[in-house]
């Protein structure tokens, strides 16, 4: 099928990547990542501040977080259809065009002469379609093989932490030095120039581009002949819209076992997380620099788990063993969060914590990719990207509930009985994957 009979488009895409090298098509693929990751946590810096500047109050603030997180989680699966449709270069370009967007609005409720909470709340409505992270995992997953992938997934993580750590930096730098609207103005400028990268140096189409080491996967049960047809051939397809076609995934072998597990398992975690910006005032008593410290000690950290320690450990153990792992060692720290009092204990229970977040991301999102045909990893990993989406919305509410009736402990419990039951489950019923290391 990638012969003579392959159209032109994709023949094009091919020849693009001969002439830049895979190598550097995923190179560029992680600098693209932290483009857009690091514009995104200066945005996140300024957001308080801008929104208390326009007189929003706390619970103004939190529907604007509460729709930001709505949008992402339902543009998410939308976006990885898109993706797998339109091919890798347009999912990027549309996402950072997307990010463009966002960022002109926000520089202009900056200014005192406009109405600002109004173009703050619409600032938010192209959140929908940023999702550069996903786009970018899809690049990956089409352009290595199964065996090398938790490794290159995991790699991501590194750009992460640098979106983290240099967008914190730049953003309260920038507010400080050059006034509130900086930057979103460098965000808006940087985001344009993420455009003009994946137009021009990314492939129409990573598809059909061959994995060297990657041998053809023993045939298993999937869905119908009729469903697995390429993007490239000419016969109807199903709407970028089509839900039927987004949830079918969820229903093949595999697939909604690792699904479940990647939502309910790093559930209470990410409650805590969202309350925790409230949790180091009251709890830990810590100053905004000290926090900001502590957020700081967590991007470093996720930049060595997810970026150096999962590859290593996934060319040695299998993704069942690492999963099990994962949530083997959140229910230690749930049982830990539990006892905690100071914030020297939360710290010592950080490295832990951030090992079983990134071990289930990476280590999930490698299992799901491989469960589907390489036509529908796009819409896999939009999937899979609504999942944190999903507790930004649903956490300031749930969460604020449990911390208000029980205090800081029930996080701890709810995270150590969670993934104790999980663990329970993994073990009664492992899920084989030793198929993948043979492919």
């Amino acid at each position: 099928m990638q012969g003579a009979a392959a159209p032109r488009g994709q023949g094009q895409s091919l020849s693009k990547m001969d002439t830049l090298g895979r190598p550097w098509v995923i190179l560029l693929t992680y600098v693209l990542a932290a483009l857009e990751l690091t514009c995104l946590f200066m945005q996140f810096s300024i957001l308080p501040y801008l929104s208390r500047r326009l007189g929003m109050d706390s619970v103004a603030f939190g529907y604007l977080q509460t729709i930001f997180g709505v949008l992402q989680l339902l543009g998410g699966p939308v976006f990885g259809r898109f993706a797998d449709q339109h091919g890798a270069r347009a999912a990027l370009s549309l996402s950072f065009v997307a990010g463009s967007a966002l960022y002109l609005l926000l520089a202009t409720a900056c200014s005192p002469a406009l109405p600002g909470p109004f173009l703050l709340f619409a600032s938010r409505l192209p959140g929908a379609l940023m999702h550069t992270l996903p786009a970018a995992q899809m690049v990956i997953t089409d352009l290595t093989a199964p065996a090398e992938r938790p490794a290159a997934l995991g790699r991501l993580g590194l750009c992460f932490g640098v979106g983290v750590i240099l967008g914190s930096l730049l953003g309260g730098t920038l507010n400080t030095e050059c006034g509130i609207h900086c930057p979103a103005i460098v965000a808006l400028v940087a985001n344009l120039l993420g455009a003009i990268l994946s137009v021009t140096c990314i492939p129409a189409s990573t598809k059909g581009a061959p994995v060297d080491a990657q041998a053809t996967p023993p045939a298993r049960p999937g869905p119908p002949a009729s469903e697995q047809r390429p993007a490239w051939t000419g016969e109807p397809k199903a709407s970028v819209f089509d839900l039927r076609a987004i949830t079918r995934l969820l229903l093949l072998p595999g697939v909604l076992p690792v699904f479940l597990i990647k939502v309910v398992s790093g559930f209470p975690s990410g409650l805590f997380m969202v309350m925790f910006s409230i949790i180091s005032m009251d709890f830990f008593q810590l100053e905004p620099s000290q926090a900001g410290y502590l957020m700081s000690f967590f991007g470093v950290l996720q930049m060595v788990v997810q970026g150096l320690v999962i590859g290593r450990l996934s060319s040695h153990f299998s993704e069942e063993a690492l999963l099990r792992a994962g949530v083997l060692v959140f229910m230690v720290v749930g049982l830990g969060m539990a006892l905690m009092s100071t914030v020297l204990h939360f710290c010592l229970l950080v490295p832990g914590l951030v090992f079983s977040l990134c071990t289930l991301h990476v280590v999930t999102d490698s299992m799901l990719t491989k469960a589907v045909s390489a036509s529908d990893t796009g819409t896999m990993l939009g999937l899979c990207a609504s999942v944190q989406p999903l507790t930004r919305t649903l956490g300031p509410t749930l969460g604020g509930l449990l911390y208000r009736s029980f205090g800081v402990p029930v996080f701890g419990q709810v995270q150590f009985a969670v993934n104790f039951f999980l663990f329970l489950v993994l073990w009664r019923k492992p899920m084989s994957q030793k198929r993948d290391k043979a492919w």
